[in-house]
């Protein structure tokens, strides 16, 4: 019935109650979806759910809600699902706290703060300030301690699959099942709102991320020889000098205790860091160079450079994935007693049935990015 139906078409009878004229070839505004022409067919006398608003695919088509398409005897369609490009990074660059559950409602760690003044009077300075105490004291000096506790919302993140028993047959005829589609696009979404995130935040909760957060003043690198602070117009030994200021100042406002081991920047940096070389008489690119001749190289671990998309335009004054608005390097400790991400799991409800509706929801509780110790994270603006 279909196959006559599609012949009548071209062949000039009434394609549908929208009129197509006779003689002519249908057009994109032609165009009706699966499910009605599978109405029409059965004999019954309704159109069929329209699509409420034009939609149009990457190759300029009408979208169809089934994937059906009409395919010529010498077509070969290749059947394989090619899903949206999209890359996230958030489990390459974050720990992951997991003792949040789908009952909490906030996360929260405590910060402490200790203090001590010194024994017999002798201050607090450098090179005194010790707890000495005498034969005969009678005043003995303590120790203070301050707590303070921090508070992020874990905000419920859910999202509803459903489809229909005939968009079921439909799609399995096709052998495009939508079930599997539909759970492959919620698991995409799910993982992009995770990255963002985790690199961001969120504005309408005014919550920061990981190279954007509240607790951190940025500061900018200093001006090169050109006259900018870009890497694009500095020197191969410019650039060696702004990674080392970003681990060196990182350092020293941990009072040395805590040497970074990670620095983010923007694709392009990424890209010249692996290609430009450290001097005309050399073959060592300043990416190998730095990797090799740093101070946490020297001292007791690996440091890490990875390109990052969320640093363009991440600097003050820029827009977020806008080239040219101002570039970022962040310079951080990846550590989960330093900086970590509350989740839960994604869970789901059971299937539910609703008339011819297939219907289940997806949840989990996302939080905020935990600085437990901003000491340990640093931005350097301008590159």
């Amino acid at each position: 019935m279909q196959s006559r139906l599609l012949r009548n078409i071209f062949s000039g009878h009434r394609a549908s109650r929208r009129g197509v004229s006779v003689g002519r070839r249908m057009t994109r505004d032609d165009m009706i979806t699966f499910d009605r022409i599978m109405t029409e067919s059965a004999g019954g006398d309704h159109p069929g759910k329209k699509l409420p608003f034009r939609c149009q695919t990457a190759d300029g088509k009408t979208v169809d809600s089934t994937g059906a398409f009409l395919v010529g005897e010498l077509e070969r369609l290749d059947m394989t699902l090619h899903e949206p490009l999209a890359s996230v990074s958030w489990g390459r660059d974050i720990d992951l706290r997991e003792d949040v559950t789908i009952a909490d409602e906030v996360s929260s760690f405590t910060q402490s703060t200790y203090g001590s003044a010194g024994g017999l009077g002798t201050g607090n300075g450098v090179g005194n300030g010790k707890a000495w105490s005498g034969k005969v004291s009678d005043q003995i000096t303590g120790v203070s301690v301050d707590i303070g506790k921090v508070v992020h919302p874990l905000t419920i993140w859910a999202v509803e699959l459903k489809y229909t028993i005939p968009e079921l047959e439909s799609a399995a005829r096709l052998g495009r099942p939508i079930d599997v589609q539909k759970f492959q696009a919620m698991q995409l979404k799910h993982q992009m709102d995770i990255d963002e995130q985790v690199y961001i935040g969120d504005t309408g909760l005014g919550l920061g991320g990981l190279i954007n957060n509240a607790v951190v003043t940025p500061v900018n690198v200093p001006v090169g020889a050109s006259g900018f602070t870009t890497w694009a117009n500095k020197t191969p030994d410019e650039i060696l000098a702004d990674i080392n200021l970003g681990l060196v100042t990182t350092w020293a406002a941990s009072a040395w205790a805590v040497v970074p081991n990670r620095i983010l920047i923007p694709p392009a940096q990424y890209g010249q860091l692996c290609t430009q070389k450290v001097s005309l008489a050399g073959n060592v690119s300043v990416l190998k160079y730095v990797l090799e001749n740093n101070l946490l190289a020297q001292t007791q671990g690996k440091l890490e450079i990875k390109p990052l998309k969320w640093a363009i335009g991440a600097a003050v004054g820029g827009t977020i994935g806008t080239l040219g608005t101002g570039d970022r390097m962040v310079v951080y400790t990846k550590d989960k007693d330093r900086v970590r991400f509350p989740m839960t799991l994604l869970a789901r409800t059971p299937v539910q049935y609703e008339g011819l509706y297939h219907k289940s929801t997806y949840y989990c509780r996302l939080g905020a990015v935990e600085v437990v110790y901003p000491q340990t994270l640093a931005y350097f603006d301008g590159i």
